[in-house]
């Protein structure tokens, strides 16, 4: 397989609400051209979307973990929090190098801001 790109696409019982969130808390730019829902995340295109056969909240949040890479993890956290989204886990260091803060979204999903710092 020849893989040209990526388009992450989160469906949603309110896909109306999910997107104000990533627009306007999260803040992710969005992607001309792509419609309103569609975001850009560095190279990934990002798309909520809604779906008939979803209703509620997620049900197993951390089945799919939605990593945003960041350059500085302090900030953008403090940035996030300070609106009120819930951090589950805060700045917690992987042996790998990276620095990981884990939040809810209005759907329930968990989406990370991770921080490479190799030592």
């Amino acid at each position: 397989m020849n893989v040209t790109g990526l388009i992450v696409n989160v469906n949603s019982a309110d896909p109306a609400r999910l997107t104000a969130f990533y627009r306007d808390v999260v803040q992710l730019p969005p992607e001309p051209g792509a419609g309103e829902t569609a975001f850009r995340a560095g190279e990934t295109l990002f798309v909520i979307d809604g779906h008939s056969d979803l209703t509620g909240d997620t049900k197993e949040p951390p089945r799919y973990l939605i990593n945003f890479l960041v350059e500085d993890i302090a900030v953008e956290e403090a940035r996030l929090t300070g609106q009120g989204v819930a951090c589950i886990r805060s700045q917690g260091r992987e042996f790998w190098g990276g620095i990981i803060s884990t939040f809810i979204d209005p759907d329930g999903n968990y989406f990370q801001l991770v921080e490479f710092k190799p030592e």
